[in-house]
């Protein structure tokens, strides 16, 4: 037996201390256990830390979609908020941190639910923690209560079309008109599994049911609320994961945007930002879905009071807007995934816009691109660290750069 006392915590959420990972430690924590490969196992926790609390679900010791439920928020807001700082700092930036914005619990508003069949039937939930092995979660403290409704629908589907070895993902979306549902991996639908499904989807009232990207039947359309606008988003398309972190990331938007009239708003997806923004500024959409595109653009037109939106289909790792087209904007949002946007940011440093809101869900990413701008001569404003992934080691963060021409009050 080892003991050892954790220093930090790591990039994963796991407690770190004498060269060992120690999952489940926290900062301060004088732990016990076998040392093997790295790591401490089945550790005994000698003196505990004072941000140790208990864990709200029943869940948590074996499902992995939770690494911090033992931790006080505190810890945890820390963490994420350090979690961007140290990304930053490795590109020489050092901007501040604003706030972090956690959202509530039970709130998240669409997960990708695992099913498999078993002898018995058949079993939806999450993964246990570096294992393909699936847990159930009844009582989940992260899903909204209609999603958790969801569990039986995902084991109803599994039943009906995962193959015997296979696992089928059921993508889950909490909308205006109840579940809008999208799953995959499953067996071909033939006519009569196509009848099921559809019998499937009345039985749970679902809003939408698409298997392997196929609409198999809708009762309502799955409508979502973007600023004044309803949009009715293609299966599977992006949404951000809880109501409270998509207001908090909009906010930090509208105030990196400041005073812009025309914004491009680049990744663009359905319209998150697009559509809010055009209450006060013409914008133009860009994003390499044209099912998302054309979905942002029936909600715009159906919505009132809204100034010009323009959409443009356009992959932006390969051809990125160039300098002199960004030229037409005093405003950019950009939200690339996890790959960041390095060939965009180049465009964007070039064209020196005079406002960027730029966001992001990897630290790492989000630093090499800022600083990009950074050394072109943005100004970079403080970091807000929005936590939509309760207790997870998922962070998101958007900051506002404002271009050397520009004046500290303009």
């Amino acid at each position: 037996m080892r003991q050892v006392r954790i220093e930090r915590l790591g990039r994963l959420g796991d407690g770190l201390g004498d060269g060992l990972v120690v999952p489940g430690a926290l900062p301060g924590e004088l732990v016990e256990g076998e040392e093997a490969d790295g790591a401490l196992g089945e550790v005994r926790i000698l003196e505990p830390s004072a941000d140790r609390v208990a864990p709200p679900c029943p869940h948590a010791r074996r499902c992995g979609g939770c690494r911090l439920q033992h931790a006080s928020d505190a810890l945890v807001a820390g963490w994420k908020a350090d979690l961007v700082r140290a990304a930053l700092a490795r590109h020489g930036l050092a901007p501040g941190i604003a706030s972090v914005e956690t959202s509530p619990a039970a709130s998240r508003r669409r997960a990708a639910l695992s099913a498999r069949r078993t002898k018995k039937g058949a079993l939806a939930g999450f993964h246990v923690k570096g294992s393909d092995e699936i847990v159930p979660v009844p009582g989940c403290r992260v899903l909204h209560p209609d999603l958790l409704a969801a569990l039986p629908l995902a084991e109803a589907l599994a039943r009906l079309g995962a193959s015997r070895k296979g696992e089928l993902t059921v993508a889950v979306t909490r909308t205006e008109a109840g579940l809008d549902v999208a799953a995959s991996g499953g067996k071909a639908a033939d006519g009569p599994m196509r009848a099921a499904l559809a019998d499937i989807v009345h039985a749970h009232d679902l809003a939408r049911l698409s298997w392997e990207g196929e609409v198999i039947a809708m009762a309502r359309p799955p409508v979502l609320q973007m600023g004044r606008a309803r949009v009715v988003p293609p299966p599977g398309a992006f949404l951000q994961a809880t109501a409270d972190g998509e207001a908090a990331l909009l906010a930090a938007v509208r105030a990196g945007l400041g005073p812009a009239r025309r914004a491009a708003d680049l990744f663009a997806g359905c319209g998150t930002f697009a559509r809010p923004l055009a209450e006060g500024a013409e914008v133009h959409a860009v994003e390499a879905d044209a099912a998302m595109l054309a979905a942002r653009d029936a909600g715009w037109r159906g919505a009132p009071g809204l100034k010009r939106v323009t959409t443009e289909p356009r992959d932006l790792f390969r051809d990125p807007l160039l300098a002199p087209e960004l030229g037409e904007f005093d405003g950019v949002v950009i939200d690339p995934p996890r790959a960041g946007a390095a060939a965009q940011m180049a465009e964007l440093a070039a064209a020196r816009v005079a406002r960027v809101a730029h966001l992001s869900c990897t630290p790492a990413t989000f630093a090499r691109d800022a600083a990009t701008l950074v050394a072109a001569g943005y100004r970079m404003g403080p970091v807000r660290v929005v936590d939509q992934f309760r207790w997870s080691s998922h962070v998101e963060l958007v900051a506002g750069f404002e271009a050397p021409h520009i004046g500290r009050g303009g």
